[in-house]
């Protein structure tokens, strides 16, 4: 049974110098792959039905039938080509995937997704539709799970996430993130902790520490991390000032909570701008190392209603 999804199959070729890091999917489940430790398989693609418990209508159609505007193209920052409405698709339908693992197994890992600046109507950021939204929505739909939490490390806050999940008594959305970084409206999470340009590992970790247990006391069936590893110094879009040892001291404090609670965890791969492209590999590989160590032997005690 696969534990890592990928969707690095369906490329996007995108055009000399863009700033998104296209190539760190595949190199980063080389890496994975040289580990020996996962079972891995491709993304399938996500179904419309399931689009639309997270996202208007609308919206789902005109991206399927490609006929975002040049505006709305810009907003998420892709240009217009046919393949990113394929590999869109196998990123939500490796976290919907991922999600189903979990509930068996204890956790599943998407090396792709992590989507968290698509809102309901609209794309932004390099996110098209929003994984982590419908893969919960559909868990909450077909009553796998009564209650979710979303735990998004990523140095960007996770806007469309928060905003979908607005008012929801069944999902807490929990982000850290950079104050003064992108997106630069930020839409309130159920908990949000905002850090200052230049922030360390010391006092990045000693705040994740405490703000941790309030996430778990909302007593939650499942949990998704969004892990992105843009929090680095070496990130060109992050602004804090993390070391490698600091996230892998971040991923280790967030899954010793999870299998402390006995739950089951989807880990989403999310940002990583880092130059030279290697430190976002290395650090990305490291957190689904330290899953398949820490969550491996965690079995989830939910008791799903029938």
């Amino acid at each position: 049974m696969p534990n890592l999804f990928y969707c690095d199959h369906h490329d996007i070729p995108l055009p000399p110098g863009h700033k998104f890091p296209m190539e760190k999917y595949r190199l980063i489940r080389r890496r994975l792959e040289a580990a020996g430790t996962f079972q891995f398989a491709p993304g399938p693609l996500a179904a419309r039905d399931d689009l639309l418990l997270a996202h208007d209508p609308d919206y789902v159609d005109r991206v399927l039938n490609d006929a975002l505007s040049d505006q709305e193209l810009r907003r998420i920052g892709f240009p217009r080509l046919p393949q990113l409405i394929t590999r869109t698709l196998s990123s939500v339908g490796a976290t919907v995937a991922a999600a189903n693992i979990a509930l068996q197994e204890g956790w599943a890992g998407v090396l792709a997704g992590g989507t968290h600046h698509a809102h309901r109507d609209f794309g932004s950021g390099f996110c098209v539709f929003n994984d982590i939204a419908v893969a919960i929505l559909r868990l909450l739909a077909s009553g796998q799970v009564r209650r979710a939490a979303v735990i998004d490390l990523d140095v960007h806050q996770g806007d469309g996430t928060a905003a979908i999940f607005a008012g929801s008594p069944d999902v807490f959305t929990f982000s850290t993130h950079g104050r003064h970084n992108f997106p630069f409206r930020k839409h309130p999470s159920t908990l949000d902790v905002d850090f200052e340009t230049g922030t360390t590992d010391e006092e990045y970790l000693a705040v994740l520490a405490s703000a941790l247990p309030k996430v778990f006391a909302f007593a939650p069936d499942m949990v998704f991390y969004q892990s992105g590893v843009d929090g680095l110094a070496t990130d060109r879009l992050g602004k804090l000032a993390l070391t490698p040892d600091g996230l892998k001291r971040r991923d280790e404090i967030v899954f010793n909570a999870i299998s402390q609670a006995g739950i089951p965890c989807v880990v989403t791969l999310g940002g990583g701008y880092s130059q030279p492209i290697e430190h976002t590999v290395a650090a990305a590989a490291s957190t689904f190392l330290s899953a398949a160590q820490i969550l491996r032997a965690t079995k989830p005690t939910l008791s799903r209603p029938s």
